[in-house]
């Protein structure tokens, strides 16, 4: 059965990236965003999981950071697993997102799609 995968960063370069990377597994459909807005829009078709960037670069007056996004994704379903991706290797940063729901935070350093893939694989 196809899971539904959405992925929400303002660089299309990552994005890019992780479609490439999991659009190799059979078991999945991936959708992109390039705002926490765009995702919140799109939570009626239902994903199996939500990879979140933390800071979003706009044009929108005010846009939704990760957190925000991550809030207003529990609000609505709290049982969607949330992984965030983040430049940032904050322990702070990090247990803050985690108190707000996040299942998992990965700092985007060298070896980061190892393992959000890996992480993909225990959500899906």
């Amino acid at each position: 059965m196809q899971k539904l995968v959405f992925f929400v960063d303002d660089d299309k370069m990552i994005l890019n990236l992780l479609e490439y990377t999991i659009n190799n597994r059979d078991d999945c459909d991936i959708m992109t965003f390039q705002s926490g807005e765009a995702c919140l829009e799109n939570l009626i078709l239902n994903p199996d999981l939500i990879i979140l960037d933390h800071v979003f670069k706009s044009e929108l007056d005010n846009p939704l950071n990760g957190l925000q996004t991550l809030k207003k994704i529990r609000e609505v379903r709290g049982d969607i697993p949330v992984v965030i991706l983040s430049s940032r290797e904050d322990q702070e940063l990090k247990e803050e997102f985690l108190e707000a729901g996040a299942t998992s935070y990965i700092p985007k350093n060298d070896y980061f799609i190892d393992v959000l893939m890996e992480t993909v694989d225990k959500q899906l």
